[in-house]
């Protein structure tokens, strides 16, 4: 695939994905946390969009800054400089793929039912023309729903802490590729129910090597992890 490892979009082994970046080693979400996920091996990155109130799109898992500000309420410029724009997040990408989650939380001062957010992403990733290095995912269904919609050609997958029982057959009848849940309540009928349906698999987060090795057991596609190196090493040893 264009720009970098086609490991865990096409089934070709289980890939590592490196939480916010290699996060145990590195500041999370920053340039130099993504670049040390590919030093480490990490196969992709995911990572944590939002808006600030003029516009820009940048890297950052919650909606407050340490200091309190909502990033929604402040401008760019006035953001800490470790706080990446999303451009320069996919820059440091550079050699891996990239699950872009949008957080559009309904219970976070920041959400956008309108969401804009989820049209301004697929825009951007649009112009970089690297569709294939994509992976959008959210805890909102409207929020990947209306990314479908608007770019079909880029893959969308749904966050979730427990998958229901149904939703193979949800995620395939609104065209997304993929469930993401969280490994501590991920199980292997889950992973089987989704794989039976054409679905990938990816859970987060998971640091664990047993576990890790459990998941690889079972098939998943993506590990979700705070340390690429040691999910390497796991993946590499199975």
């Amino acid at each position: 695939m264009p720009g970098g490892t086609s490991r865990g979009l096409s089934g070709a082994g289980v890939a590592v994905i490196a939480h916010r970046g290699a996060s145990k080693a590195a500041r999370e979400n920053t340039v130099e946390a993504f670049r040390l996920a590919h030093d480490l091996g990490a196969d992709a990155v995911e990572l944590d969009v939002r808006r600030t109130t003029d516009g820009v799109l940048v890297v950052h898992h919650d909606c407050r800054l340490p200091d309190e500000r909502l990033i929604a309420a402040t401008a760019y410029v006035d953001l800490p400089a470790h706080v990446p724009t999303l451009a320069e997040a996919l820059d440091a990408c550079e050699g891996m793929w990239v699950n872009v989650e949008i957080k559009n939380d309904p219970t976070e001062a920041d959400f956008d039912e309108s969401e804009s957010i989820a049209d301004e992403t697929i825009a951007h990733l649009l112009a970089r023309d690297d569709d294939a290095r994509w992976v959008i995912s959210c805890f909102r269904m409207e929020t990947i729903d209306r990314c479908r919609a608007l770019a079909p050609q880029i893959r969308t997958a749904w966050l979730c802490v427990a998958a229901p029982a149904d939703i193979a057959d949800v995620l395939v009848a609104k065209g997304h590729c993929a469930l993401h849940p969280w490994v501590k309540e991920l199980t292997q009928p889950t992973v089987a129910a989704c794989h039976a349906a054409g679905l990938q698999v990816n859970t987060w987060t998971c640091d664990d090597p047993a576990r890790i090795a459990e998941l690889i057991e079972w098939g998943i596609d993506g590990i979700v992890t705070n340390v690429p190196d040691v999910a390497r090493a796991t993946v590499a040893s199975h």
